[in-house]
């Protein structure tokens, strides 16, 4: 085995053993319930989905988007679950590895801070073969687009697609809303998603498949 898939291999062995956000936090209350830090990833990846972290269906079956946003994501993307889940072409990475825990209102929180201050560069570190990146809500689009996408918001980010996937031919970008049933109203107003950017995220999906 190489020291590259050693690397990554011994990497997420520790994320998948990480505890900080219980026993050790760095920002607010400890997690509330046992971790269960769950991600897709190989070191011949050559797409990558980058999300928000675990919902309580997902940590319960610990594969990540094992839910009815994963079914939406996967009509997005044009693939069915054996494609999707084969860790030799697509990585899942979100920004919380576990699921955060729910607000009052049966919302989930945001995710945990420590996973991308301590995990997320180290990992990128280790995808050489990443062609796409698929950029799922506002989370992931500030760590991956930077301030810009931070001031703008999910709504301007997306409709500026085009912009964000021309702006490098070698590593492809494509910022997505969250593919919730809470965006139907937004998916009906803008039918150029239809229309315009998935066409372009598939023709991609299916030329890195191949």
């Amino acid at each position: 085995m190489s020291s590259h898939a050693n690397a990554l291999g011994g990497l997420v062995r520790s994320i998948r053993a990480c505890r900080i956000c219980r026993d050790n936090p760095r920002y607010g209350k400890p997690l509330g319930h046992e971790p269960r830090p769950i991600l897709q990833i190989s070191k011949t990846s050559r797409i990558c989905i980058a999300g928000q972290a675990p919902g309580t269906r997902v940590h319960k079956s610990g594969r990540p988007f094992d839910d009815p946003s994963g079914v939406r994501l996967r009509q997005w993307l044009g693939i069915d679950e054996v494609a999707f889940y084969d860790s030799s072409k697509i990585a899942i990475i979100g920004m919380g590895f576990c699921f955060p825990g729910l607000r009052p209102d049966g919302s989930d929180l945001p995710p945990r801070r420590e996973c991308a201050e301590i995990w997320r560069a180290a990992l990128f570190a280790q995808l050489p073969s990443v062609k796409l990146l698929v950029i799922i809500g506002g989370y992931a689009q500030r760590w991956h687009l930077g301030q810009e996408a931070a001031k703008q918001g999910v709504n301007q980010t997306v409709q500026q697609w085009r912009d964000v996937y021309d702006a490098d031919p070698s590593l492809r970008r494509i910022p997505l809303p969250h593919p919730s049933w809470h965006n139907n109203k937004w998916l009906e107003r803008n039918p150029w998603f239809d229309a315009d950017l998935l066409p372009v995220l598939r023709a991609d999906v299916r030329r890195l498949l191949k």
